[in-house]
């Protein structure tokens, strides 16, 4: 049952109030309950949210403080971090909103404010704008959603789909999904979604035929306003991940067919045109610079979050891009005012999901310990303790991806150590057990077999210069969304001012220049080419820690850098 607007802003100071950390209330915080009291405007809402992972539980998140960005993409959102975001944003420091966009005093906030997201609090919040906002909300899934914890790996997604459902789900689009293999997203698609779901892409096709796999958009009537939603699903899905999963589709960014799509849409007398898009921010800022007649890009898949929208001017006009973060962290609310067919205004906010504010959700919170519960004596599993801060976001390393490479490394018997550049994973504090469920919320993917290979100097060489024009090459279309490979037993310096081929220099091991004919033996997990089955790494780096007890993770290695002084997007 929905409650009224005040109540509900009464329920949140109530919330606050009790948030007492180290003596001082969350109330004190300019009055926190605040946050979630956005009048409605216009005559159409829609609601995005993205990338959360599979979590369907409060966890803590750190903001990365690396994320650079070169060429014409430097010291613009989304490469911007810590005190440069604040600034730009004008975020006050110290704040809610600070500690929900940065990592700056993040361990000390993080104990303040308490976790973030959590379906059963996001569906509560869900709930709320909807009642503020009745018979004109749309709820909008970017992907990313059914993959990133253990539950949803064993249930191969179905806690995360009927969560979905749950949740009121609107509309959809993926990426991680896909590494289910076709079969199993087609039987979600055509079975658990039907009459619930949409499942869009305008991107993905049939191999053989060309024919589309999926529907590239839908027309709603919200509140007598025909708004189109195309779906974008991320147009790299069988480079970046196992194409021996999706044999029979084809990807891309396809910007000649979305352009097609936007005609379509409007010619069937849409006044409103949203990309519901996987493509990452970078991609749908050019995207947005390409077609004409997009409305609002929502986007995902690189994790930024991005307090404000960023207007692109193109031939038809402006196109608002928006990128709504992740983990279940934060649900964008976007107002659009349409008039005489044609959008005259919007309101937008990005709002943080704290699961101190906003109380459960009884009916979620009631399915999430359901469908948990089967796995709990695993999950709850205690393997070691942390001296420091865990986390996994930045453009180079994160301390459970050094913590990874560590346990590769020692349990392998290897020399070197890779470990894929994902930023998906949640953050541990200082004194927190690290449990079965926290490792694999690091790890939970269909294909973690931990290796062991020979590799030559020169394929190592090779390998790196390839993530890294992924990560930095200056046209967005050439990249990927990843972060770099994190190493260890080598040390390497990155030229940001160079091109591809030429960025990865000075590679030592041991203090010894790399030998391009040498072989060496690399430890590594999430190979993307088919390989015989093999213990999983979650296996390896759980041995690791339950020899370990306690665990203490110095700075994590970065290499060092060319070009990056004074970049807003790098703080270290």
């Amino acid at each position: 049952m929905s409650i009224s607007r005040r109540e509900f802003l009464q329920m949140l100071a109530v919330g606050a109030a009790a948030g007492v950390v180290g003596g001082k209330t969350m109330a004190d915080d300019k009055k926190a309950d605040a946050l979630y009291d956005v009048p409605p405007f216009g005559n159409v809402s829609l609601l995005h949210m993205t990338d959360c992972h599979a979590q369907l539980a409060p966890t803590y998140f750190r903001e990365p403080n690396i994320n650079i960005g070169v060429g014409a993409a430097r010291g613009k959102p989304p490469h911007l971090v810590g005190e440069a975001l604040l600034k730009h944003f004008k975020i006050a420091p110290g704040s809610l909103e600070a500690h929900a966009f940065t990592y700056l005093d993040f361990e000390q906030a993080a104990r303040r404010y308490g976790k973030i997201g959590g379906f059963a609090h996001l569906a509560t919040l869900v709930k709320n704008l909807r009642a503020s906002r009745p018979n004109r909300t749309l709820l909008l899934d970017g992907g990313d959603t059914w993959q990133g914890s253990a539950t949803s790996l064993w249930t191969r997604g179905q806690d995360m789909v009927d969560a979905q459902k749950l949740l009121g789900v609107d509309i959809t689009t993926g990426h991680w999904e896909f590494t289910y293999g076709a079969e199993r997203v087609k039987q979600i698609v055509d079975n658990d979604f039907k009459g619930h779901i949409e499942f869009l892409a305008q991107n993905v096709n049939d191999a053989t035929w060309g024919e589309l796999i999926f529907k590239p958009y839908v027309i709603r009537e919200i509140n007598r306003v025909p708004v189109a939603i195309i779906g974008q699903a991320f147009p790299y899905t069988p480079i970046a991940n196992p194409r021996y999963l999706i044999p029979d589709w084809t990807f891309g960014i396809n910007d000649d067919h979305m352009q097609k799509m936007v005609d379509e849409v409007r010619g069937k007398g849409a006044q409103v045109v949203v990309v519901l898009s996987h493509n990452g921010m970078d991609v749908d800022l050019k995207m947005a610079s390409r077609v004409r007649g997009i409305d609002a890009i929502l986007g995902g898949h690189t994790h930024d979050a991005v307090p404000a929208p960023t207007l692109v001017k193109n031939r038809g006009g402006r196109t608002l891009v928006i990128n709504s973060g992740c983990n279940g962290k934060f649900l964008s609310l976007l107002d659009l005012d349409v008039k005489d067919g044609k959008l005259r205004g919007y309101r937008y906010k990005l709002l943080p999901v704290f699961a101190n504010l906003l109380p459960a959700d009884r009916e979620m919170a009631a399915y999430i310990e359901k469908v948990r519960a089967p796995y709990a004596d695993t999950l709850a599993e205690k393997l070691a303790v942390t001296e420091g801060v865990l986390y996994r976001r930045g453009n180079f390393n994160g301390t459970f991806d050094q913590l990874i490479i560590d346990a590769l490394l020692a349990v392998q018997g290897a020399e070197l150590a890779f470990s894929p550049g994902f930023r998906w994973g949640t953050t541990l504090l200082p004194g927190d057990a690290i449990t079965m469920d926290n490792l694999m919320d690091q790890t939970a993917i269909t294909y973690a077999t931990a290796t062991v290979n020979q590799i030559s100097g020169a394929q190592i060489k090779i390998i790196m210069e390839d993530i890294a024009d992924n990560l930095y090459h200056p046209d967005p279309y050439y990249q990927q969304g990843g972060d770099m490979v994190r190493v260890g037993g080598l040390q390497y310096t990155l030229d940001l001012t160079k091109t591809h081929g030429r960025r990865i220099q000075n590679v030592t091991i041991k203090g010894k220049p790399l030998d391009a004919a040498k072989k060496y033996k690399v430890a590594g997990w999430a190979s993307v080419q088919p390989i015989e089955p093999g213990k999983p790494v979650w296996d390896v780096v759980a041995d690791y820690l339950r020899a370990a007890k306690s665990v203490r993770v110095g700075q994590p290695y970065i290499p060092r850098l060319k070009g990056a002084a004074g970049n807003p997007g790098y703080a270290v």
